[in-house]
């Protein structure tokens, strides 16, 4: 199982990746916005299919233009370097 980090660990994690903000050690937040809806709904395609790669699973609420991502790794209860590494990919799909 992974190793839940700390919220010092979340928070120097946050700043890595870029606009992200660390929820404690619960979560990595992130919101994206874009032209239009369609540009959304690719990019959350783009997430959804790597995150099915990595088996890592993010919580995404869809708005419009609009992309909420909470990452978290349930399993572990709060942050772990799967959320981190899962972020970084999808900082290059934004």
């Amino acid at each position: 199982m992974a190793r839940k980090m700390t919220a010092e660990d979340v928070a120097e994690a946050a700043a890595k990746p870029g606009d992200w903000t660390a929820d404690g050690a619960a979560a990595l937040n992130r919101t994206f916005r874009f032209a239009d809806h369609i540009t959304a709904m690719g990019f959350v395609t783009r997430v959804a299919m790597a995150a099915e790669v990595m088996d890592h699973h993010p919580e995404l609420r869809i708005v419009y233009n609009t992309v909420d991502v909470t990452l978290n790794t349930h399993s572990a209860g709060g942050v772990t370097e799967k959320d981190v590494a899962l972020a970084e990919k999808i900082n290059s799909y934004a």
